[in-house]
């Protein structure tokens, strides 16, 4: 079986947004008028949990232990507060070039488009987050390289839940053992082994300390692998 589409996370994989979403959220928190301070450490722990809501829902949560002052009367309606505060913020710093696309990533993307392949997100960020990320990246038409884009809106299940790749794999016209899911996460390798996917991973600083038991190729980053390698997997 040929290997016809190559289908990308974003938050981690694409990029390295990570210090910028956590600085993001402190933001948000801070403009909100709360004491809550996510630290290296903290929101390390808490991208265990996938979705920026429920990230928040999640330390909210354990407020015994963190002795976050929020009352459930107000947690209802400040989550989506913050969380849209966040992702403005999120926004202005990709924009003023906060935010770097991990090495070999582009090239990737480039040699897949010149070899035919069909390329696609499967992420459970947000629409805006993923605009904000690639048209600065890679111009107002990157919609145009693409075709399917899966995210936070189309795709409310979040990782591990594979519903994001069985998505993306059904819009592409595919079988999963015609695609490459590239991850950077524990969550993200089980949703895309969940849909049939061979995986390929790259570790990042939030992630190295993960089990990626079950990937099929981990690589420090893209620059180190090509289409090759990438065909071979599936062949």
């Amino acid at each position: 079986m040929a290997l016809k589409a190559l289908i990308f996370d974003v938050d981690g994989t694409l990029a390295d947004t990570e210090m910028a979403h956590m600085a993001a959220f402190n933001y948000a928190f801070e403009a909100a008028g709360l004491t809550w301070l996510w630290d290296l450490e903290t929101y390390t722990e808490l991208l265990e949990v996938s979705g920026g809501k429920e990230r928040i829902r999640h330390y909210w949560n354990q407020r015994p232990v963190r002795g976050v002052q929020v009352s459930e009367e107000r947690i209802d309606s400040i989550i989506p507060e913050l969380h849209a505060t966040k992702t403005a913020r999120y926004e202005e710093m990709v924009a003023c070039g906060d935010v770097a696309m991990r090495p070999g990533v582009l090239e990737l993307i480039e040699a897949a488009k010149s070899a035919g392949l069909k390329l696609a997100i499967a992420t459970t960020t947000t629409p805006a987050n993923i605009e904000a990320l690639l048209s600065h990246a890679m111009g107002d038409d990157w919609q145009e390289t693409f075709t399917v884009v899966e995210n936070a809106v189309t795709a409310p299940n979040k990782k591990p839940d594979p519903s994001v790749y069985l998505q993306a794999l059904e819009r592409l016209g595919l079988s999963a053992t015609e695609a490459i899911a590239i991850e950077d996460t524990n969550n993200g390798l089980r949703a895309a082994k969940g849909a049939g996917l061979a995986t390929v991973i790259t570790p990042n600083e939030f992630s190295k300390h993960h089990d990626f038991t079950g990937a099929d190729l981990i690589v420090p980053t893209l620059s180190d692998v090509n289409l090759e390698q990438l065909a071979q997997l599936i062949a």
